[in-house]
């Protein structure tokens, strides 16, 4: 059976990524739906599969976390309340890891083809996030090495502009 290959803009996906405790995740709603599955099939497959997802692969948001991201659930095409309700069970969020893992529980071949996607972007974000600490790491060298010549530099102008400013003595013959 031959299918086409899934395509999801990288933009997509890295606007479903988010960091909850110092963690890149993805929530289960999110996973279920880039996988084309029911939250609650992926959701299934994960707790018959739990020895595979490990703390740092997945966890589920705690009472105030899912307060927090309660405007962000609710938005989701998956999640219609009314005003005034709440979210009945507290979302689970995915590391990168245990998107990963996902891929080895959901065998149908559009999981596969999303969740390489999936890790790609991971890989793309860490890469910017590389990139970006090493030229701040680099701006910061240069403002050591320079910022001395600088002062200086500033020290010298100051000096020139306060000098223009005193008054010139007048030339030729003062009549009193």
């Amino acid at each position: 059976m031959n299918t086409l290959p899934v395509t999801i803009p990288q933009e997509t996906l890295i606007n479903r990524i988010f960091l909850i405790r110092g963690k890149k995740v993805m929530f289960d709603r999110d996973l279920a739906e880039l996988y084309g599955v029911e939250t609650k099939v992926l959701n299934q497959a994960v707790k018959r599969n739990i020895e595979r997802f490990p703390a740092d692969f997945m966890f589920q948001l705690n009472y105030q976390e899912t307060k927090v991201w309660q405007g962000y659930l609710s938005r989701s095409q998956f999640v219609t309340l009314k005003k005034g309700k709440n979210i009945k069970y507290s979302p689970t969020v995915f590391t990168e890891q245990g998107v990963a893992m996902l891929s080895s529980v959901l065998k149908s071949e559009r999981a596969v083809q999303v969740n390489i996607q999936i890790i790609r972007t991971f890989t793309k974000l860490r890469e910017i996030l590389s990139d970006n600490k090493k030229l701040a790491e680099k701006l910061e060298g240069l403002e050591q090495k320079y910022d001395k010549k600088i002062a200086d530099i500033f020290t010298v102008i100051k000096h020139l502009v306060v000098e223009e400013m005193k008054p010139k003595e007048k030339m030729g013959f003062n009549v009193k």
